[in-house]
């Protein structure tokens, strides 16, 4: 073999080798992952609490009625628009036979102690008016006969009260049954025939209706705890309604319940707001609501995703990284202000053509078939 040809194929075998070194290496060099990157927004960031809950009246009055015995007739309906002294329903008294018979003999004793009185009235008057006795002795036995008849006309009227629930010609009868305020029967909890029992010192008695002015509703729902300490009374409320899609309401805080109940493990406080009912809503007492509090509000600020943020495992402070060149990155430590739990603000650390990095990695090879 010619020497120049052995050369020049050493020379191209050479040459071959150095190519694919150079290739390999290259190959090498580049990176077999890459990552994705996000621009900052300037976004409107609200920081809110939704609270869950109920629209009910401020005031719910339940009517109770002042005598046992058996509802007799009921006049009114639930839903119906009462004044104060409206007669709901009349009770039929059922009487203890023996409150009954002791109120008969208490009559009884009291006729007889008024008789002997008039009697020693009738014989001391007599002789009082020949002057043989004193107007002072006089005096003290028409004070026993007056007592007499005052005794009797008392255990009349108990007797009377016992029987059918009233003394005679009284305009309040025990067995009437009035509203007590203005508003609307939400509920009328009992039926003609049923059994009732009066409201006294060690019962509550039964309830004849439930009435609640529904002008006046307030909302009332429970906030965790991990957000309590960020309420403030007088802050304003947007509210609405599961009944009511379309409509909103406006609502002021003016209670925070001073301590909280555990609730399946976490600790609920209760709160209330007074709301703005408009006059083209019916609102029934009862409705679902969410309840909207602004907590803190930002206009047109730097932001990014949540996502995007890692913290340093020391001194747990945000940070993010930047690209600075082909799938190069560099941290930054960040300031942030406001979030809604999706977007957060960039107070410092960023500016606004700055790349984020974003961990979702992509192969190489992926890359190439997309493009």
């Amino acid at each position: 073999m010619n020497k120049y040809v052995k050369y020049g194929l050493i020379g191209v075998g050479v040459i071959g080798i150095l190519g694919a070194t150079a290739y390999f290496i290259k190959q090498n060099s580049t990176p077999a992952k890459l990552y994705e990157t996000e621009s900052l927004e300037k976004k409107d960031i609200v920081n809110q609490v939704i609270v869950t809950g109920k629209v009910i009246p401020e005031d719910e009055i339940n009517i109770k009625p002042q005598i046992s015995g058996i509802i007799n007739k009921i006049f009114l309906e639930e839903g119906d628009e009462v004044k104060e002294g409206d007669l709901i329903a009349t009770i039929k008294v059922v009487p203890n036979e023996q409150s009954l018979a002791s109120a008969r003999g208490r009559v009884k004793n009291a006729e007889v102690s008024l008789a002997n009185a008039k009697t020693e009235y009738d014989r001391n008057k007599a002789i009082f008016d020949k002057g043989v006795i004193s107007s002072q002795d006089f005096n003290a036995i028409k004070l026993t006969y007056d007592q007499a008849k005052l005794e009797l006309e008392n255990a009349r009227n108990d007797y009377q009260i016992i029987r059918v629930g009233s003394a005679g010609g009284s305009s309040s009868a025990n067995t009437n049954i009035r509203s007590t305020v203005a508003g609307t029967i939400l509920e009328i909890p009992v039926k003609e025939g049923d059994q009732v029992i009066e409201s006294n010192n060690f019962n509550d008695g039964t309830t004849i209706a439930t009435i609640a002015d529904m002008t006046k509703m307030i909302f009332e729902g429970e906030v965790d705890e991990a957000e309590v300490g960020k309420l403030k009374l007088g802050m304003p409320l947007e509210i609405s309604l599961g009944a009511l899609e379309k409509s909103t309401f406006e609502a002021i805080l003016k209670f925070i319940a001073p301590k909280g109940v555990e609730e399946e493990g976490a600790v609920q406080f209760k709160i209330e707001g007074d709301l703005v009912v408009h006059d083209s809503a019916y609102v029934r007492a009862g409705y679902s609501a969410n309840a909207s509090i602004v907590l803190e509000e930002k206009k047109d600020v730097l932001s990014i995703k949540e996502a995007l943020l890692q913290f340093d495992k020391e001194t747990e402070q945000p940070f993010v990284e930047i690209e600075v060149g082909v799938n190069e990155f560099e941290r930054k430590d960040l300031e942030l202000g406001v979030s809604d739990g999706i977007d957060v603000e960039v107070v410092s650390g960023l500016e606004e053509d700055a790349k984020v990095k974003v961990w979702n990695e992509l192969e190489k090879e992926d890359e190439d078939e997309d493009s």
